[in-house]
């Protein structure tokens, strides 16, 4: 109800205008009373609504666990994806209906309470002790004598300027009162519909999101009908089958035999036998028998490797023992060892034997089989890495994740459609997308399109530079280079059908890819690169050499430093780091690491990064240059797509590297004339941190290792690449795995006095032991910990500069 206070009652000071501010104060403390419930309430429901969303996360990442258990059933794993993408949809637009309350509800009437009633009661304040004031003055000037006259002359002034003063703070008040009665209407409102349009925005984008999704749902019922129709089927086969079995097994008792002839397999013969042991006892064991490749072998469980009884049955003979007090026995006997089995009748033992005898003679005539099949292995393919060209750096600082990737070529509108303004994007593609077609980017898997929205999700640093360094022509030159061949014209917005039918031959059939030629320069030219790359990296192997023996001389002392000193150089001052281990240290364990941490090389141009002078890695690159000539002659149109992406993954050519994914190339692909190395060791070799997140969006795995037990982590930490070790540990790179020579990267960085990359490995490691201990299994880890990773982010994919800092300091000596 609105109580309004008339301005002439406040000068009369009547007990009409006393009743009316009696009136509106009552209503204002009952108003502030129902304003903070509502305040409370509301900030209740967003914690809960808070609760709600991680449970309801921790619900989809059981099903994406679920959806991964179930690989083997495509559709299954499908449909278990598809829902759980679009669950994460729902949980990020809940999180922003939360946001939304927040700052509608609680930020805006806690403002109007702290600020305009405290106004109100301010000026409240000042009336009550004004009127007081009034109230003595009239009594005094009652009570003055008439013949005091200098008493009657004070006490007339100070009625008279009470009364004045009475009369300005009481206008006062009675205007903070009707503005406050006004304002209070406008505020309340205001805050509820800004509340009301949040949830018609969440309801609106649920009823969006599903609605791309209930084709996909209806079918999938159709087809969830005619499973149940063929399961019921299957269950009636099963039953015969099950009644054919038990009626075999009462009637007769050949069915005992458990032996299985597959020559397909090897398998010879396969079964349960007693064995007895060669111990002092003499006792009997029953274990899985096989005669399979010419051996005789046993095992007690299926996923324990055979125990070979008798390597090669030619040199072997078996007969019966009837000397023994157990029945059904024979004995194989080899020329070092004879070994006593018991079968469970004498059909089985004569089976038994007859298989044995059987693969003798069947060894003898495949005696040369072992030798061919050793000639007939292939020899693997060869390659080069050539240097690329490297990319520019298109973000623009100030800018958001739409404006900075929208300004690429092509990016102003729908890769697939052409529709203007696309705010959806596929990151492992590197192309914008309309909201239409996000949904069928969405419908086809994240192993062929992972999308993200560019206004309402959180884009990392390096991710956002991936995007950039991409777009939609480059990516349409690639799946788009056969369509004007093939006559096919691409859908236009609205055609749903049509949209769906393109994007599935172009992304998942890849019709439209030219798949015989390679968008590269001639032979020549590639020879004359690669021959230039392999000279480049001779010296600059011969530098890291050379930089080794001066460290191991006695003049290079100066070039050792405490730990102290190696702390100063890195990126956290001393105090910091005793600050962060300490809060991170849970363990009388972890403050046994010795610091011996000491500078950092880091990238010079946008994110590509150096290698270290002090890097005691001769081992590790020493014959690198050598490798290399191995394939540079090869022609670049007959390239196999996995060497074609493991060599541009190295030069930091990503359009090339976006062929070779198209063409079909293993993003795991090992070349096996380089100790196995991945693509993605290629890339961090090449120093591009863009390169490496390109790999990892489509699926590298981060722990693949080369031949001498070296992944991606060992080989950053090596090279010293301070972004690209951030950039493994957050994709979660296993930072205790062991090369050959039983070092892990934190014992690598330690000796190469690295602090930056000690202090990451550290922090990681710990943080790791702080989730386990405290069973936070699956969750990202402490805030502080996050807040660190993410400068690093930044530092390596925008200033890189500020991190390229050993390097120098190292020339220094």
């Amino acid at each position: 109800m609105k109580m309004t206070v008339d301005f002439e009652e406040c000068l009369k000071d009547s007990p009409r205008f006393r009743a009316a501010l009696e009136e509106v104060e009552g209503d204002v403390a009952e108003l502030e009373l129902k304003l903070d419930k509502l305040v409370k309430l509301c900030i209740a429901m967003i914690d809960t609504g808070k609760a709600f969303c991680v449970a309801n996360k921790q619900f989809m990442n059981g099903i994406r666990d679920l959806a991964q258990y179930s690989s083997n059933d495509a559709v299954v794993e499908t449909s278990l994806t598809k829902f759980s993408d679009s669950l994460q949809e729902m949980i990020n637009f809940h999180t922003i209906l939360f946001d939304q309350t927040q700052r509608s509800i609680k930020a805006q009437l806690q403002n109007f309470v702290k600020e305009d009633l405290r106004k109100f009661k301010d000026a409240k304040k000042q009336f009550e002790k004004v009127s007081e004031e009034k109230e003595n003055a009239l009594v005094k000037n009652a009570q003055v004598q008439r013949n005091k006259q200098h008493e009657v002359e004070e006490a007339t002034n100070i009625l008279t300027a009470t009364r004045k003063c009475f009369r300005h703070i009481a206008l006062d008040y009675v205007l903070q009162i009707n503005v406050l009665q006004s304002k209070r209407r406008s505020e309340i409102l205001k805050s509820m519909l800004s509340f009301m349009y949040a949830h018609l925005a969440f309801f609106h984008q649920g009823y969006d999101l599903f609605s791309e999704l209930g084709p996909y749902m209806k079918d999938l019922g159709a087809q969830l009908d005619r499973l149940v129709v063929d399961a019921a089927k299957e269950k009636r086969e099963m039953e015969q089958k099950h009644s054919t079995i038990q009626q075999k097994d009462f009637s007769s008792d050949d069915s005992k035999l458990e032996y299985n002839v597959d020559a397909a397999n090897g398998i010879v013969m396969e079964g349960y036998l007693f064995k007895r042991a060669s111990n002092a006892f003499k006792t009997w064991n029953r274990r899985w028998f096989s005669i399979q490749n010419n051996q005789l072998v046993y095992q007690k469980k299926f996923k324990d490797n055979p125990t070979v009884v008798v390597e090669d049955l030619r040199l072997c003979t078996v007969k019966h023992c009837e000397d023994i007090e157990r029945r059904f026995c024979f004995e194989v006997v080899s020329p070092t060892k004879s070994c006593m089995l018991q079968a469970d009748s004498e059909k089985l033992r004569q089976a038994w034997i007859k298989a044995v005898q059987t693969s003798i003679a069947t060894a003898y005539r495949e005696k040369g089989d072992e030798s061919e099949k050793l000639d007939k292995k292939s020899s693997p393919s060869t390659g080069s890495l050539d240097s690329g060209n490297e990319s520019k750096d298109k973000l623009l600082k100030g800018e958001s994740a739409l404006q900075r990737v929208q300004c690429i070529p092509g990016n102003a509108s729908c890769c697939d459609c052409g529709l203007a303004d696309p705010r959806w994007a596929s990151i492992n593609l590197g192309i914008t997308l309309c909201i239409e077609c996000s949904g069928i980017h969405r419908s086809l898997g994240v192993h062929f399109s992972k999308v993200r929205s560019l206004t309402l999700d959180t884009w990392e640093p390096e991710l956002l530079k991936l995007m950039c360094e991409l777009g939609n022509d480059v990516m349409n030159r690639v799946y788009e280079a056969d369509v004007e061949k093939m006559g096919i014209k691409k859908p236009q917005p609205g055609q749903r059908q049509e949209k769906e039918a393109y994007i599935r031959a172009k992304y998942v059939e890849r019709k439209f890819v030219d798949k015989y030629s390679i968008s590269s320069s001639p032979p020549e030219q590639e020879k004359k690169i690669a021959s230039k790359s392999c000279e480049e990296k001779r010296l600059s192997i011969s530098k890291l050499g050379t930089s080794e023996q001066v460290r191991a001389s006695p003049q290079s002392s100066v070039v050792a430093v405490n730990s102290d000193e190696a702390r100063r150089e890195s990126l956290f001052c001393p105090d910091e780091l005793d600050s962060l281990f300490s809060y991170f240290d849970t363990s009388s364990k972890l403050r046994s690491i010795k610091s011996n941490d000491s500078g950092i090389q880091q990238s010079s141009d946008d994110g590509r990064e150096s290698l270290p002078s002090t890097v005691s890695a001769n081992s590790l690159y020493e014959p690198e240059a050598e490798r290399q000539d191995s394939s540079v002659f090869l022609d670049s149109k007959h390239l196999n797509p996995g060497l074609q992406l493991y060599r541009a993954s190295y030069e930091k050519n990503l359009p090339k590297m976006a062929e070779a994914l198209a063409r079909g190339a293993d993003v795991n692909w090992a070349n096996s004339e380089e100790n196995k190395a991945t693509p993605l060791i290629q890339a961090v070799l090449g120093g591009s941190l863009v390169t490496c997140e390109f790999l990892l969006q489509n699926g590298a795995n981060v722990n693949q290792r080369d031949v001498q037990g070296r992944g991606p982590l060992h080989h950053a930490t090596v090279l010293g690449h301070t972004g690209q070790v951030c950039l493994f540990l957050k994709r979660g790179a296993n930072q205790h795995a062991t090369d050959e020579e039983g070092k892990d990267p934190l014992s690598i960085a330690v000796e190469a006095a690295n602090a930056d990359i000690v202090t990451l490995l550290r922090l990681a490691r710990m943080n790791e032991e702080m989730r386990e201990s405290e069973g936070l299994y699956g969750q990202p880890g402490d805030e502080t910990y996050q807040d660190i990773f993410r400068d690093f982010s930044q530092m390596a994919s925008n200033n890189p500069e500020k991190l390229n800092r050993f390097q120098q300091d190292s020339q220094k000596f």
